[in-house]
């Protein structure tokens, strides 16, 4: 058995808690929090879990293999160097660090002493996501676009914009479903509270090929919206995240292009362009919560020395192109080109 430690009881570590606890080949060992009301809480729901205010105490407890994180983002690096210098695998939460720098340093730590380290990109151990991992990689043919959508009202962040809350879904997304890594981003975006992060934004992610990437983020939206699409030259999918069954629809919809018409003048593009309208399908999707296999795969990775789907390097990869794109944000939409970000594995 795995013995696991949660730090951080705020709105993320209940469920962290709940998986773990329920988790094969894994044991909550102890929970670790400022706020001795929420220790109260967890003593009251698992009597035999180990409550402590002191990081310290987690560090010593030989019963402890690994440390799941979920504080606020700045506390991440300092809380998962102590736990890796004291021999204790990692899952942190998303984003994994507050800069490019402590994440590198995080991914070097971990290969150093030959620890797991695993960043809680949630959204990618969904069915929805997997799935279009899937069809990108055998049915959609060449890749055309990526947009998506994600906006709401609130919940307003003091410490961070809206790029590093929910554009950090959109980004670790993007970056399992598509293979190829952006060489460039430009970001645009608005605060319209006095003295707070950006609450609004719009990211474009440029690529080596004629595929484009854009994000809309928003906490001032009137309505709930979580939907991305995706276009090839074969086939189009619209994943809904809202849906309650059918988050991912098929479209056997595009164009067919014909550069060796001999049309001239004014129909030379409805030559050159034709139009493709098909079926639309909804393929059956692993319903299986994401957290739960995502804390599987981290028990599972300890006992075999693997490396997980969500590891450091994705982690850092995500990092990467939120400072940049909070770079480009500062200098009203300047492109910030990501070269180091094509040398990650």
């Amino acid at each position: 058995m795995i013995g696991i430690a949660v730090v951080g009881y705020g709105y993320w570590g209940p469920n962290l808690v709940r998986n773990i606890s329920e988790a094969a080949g894994a044991e909550l060992i102890a929970v670790c929090d400022l706020n001795v009301e929420r220790l109260a809480a967890v003593k009251s729901r698992y009597p035999a879990v180990t409550i402590t205010d002191n990081f310290e105490e987690v560090l010593r407890d030989p019963r402890v293999d690994a440390i799941a994180i979920a504080t606020p983002v700045f506390t991440h690096f300092k809380l998962a160097m102590q736990a890796m210098m004291a021999g204790k695998h990692v899952f942190v939460e998303k984003p994994m660090a507050s800069t490019a720098e402590e994440a590198a340093r995080m991914v070097e730590e971990a290969a150093r002493r030959r620890l797991v380290l695993a960043v809680d990109h949630t959204f990618v151990h969904t069915g929805a996501v997997r799935k279009m991992r899937e069809l990108v990689e055998s049915g959609l043919g060449d890749m055309y676009y990526y947009d998506s959508v994600r906006v709401n009202l609130g919940l307003f962040q003091h410490d961070v914009s809206v790029i590093w809350d929910l554009a950090v879904h959109d980004l670790s997304i993007l970056d399992h479903v598509v293979q190829e890594r952006p060489v460039a981003v430009s970001a645009t975006g608005m605060s319209h509270v006095l003295g707070e992060p950006e609450n609004i934004a719009y990211l474009t992610l440029f690529f080596e090929s004629k595929l484009i990437a854009h994000i809309h983020v928003n906490w001032l939206a009137p309505v709930k919206v979580r939907r991305t699409l995706i276009g090839g030259s074969a086939k189009m999918v619209v994943y809904d995240d809202l849906e309650p069954s059918e988050k991912i629809k098929v479209y056997d919809k595009g164009i067919t292009l014909n550069p060796n018409s001999q049309a001239y003048g004014e129909n030379v593009h409805q030559m050159m362009v034709g139009y493709r309208s098909g079926d639309m399908w909804a393929p059956k999707l692993d319903m299986t919560e994401a957290l739960k296999r995502e804390l599987d795969q981290f028990v599972d990775c300890i006992e075999q020395n693997t490396r997980p789907i969500t590891d450091g390097n994705a982690g850092l990869r995500v990092v990467r192109i939120l400072e940049a794109a909070s770079r480009s944000l500062a200098q009203r939409g300047r492109i910030i080109e990501l070269e180091e970000a094509r040398l990650i594995a």
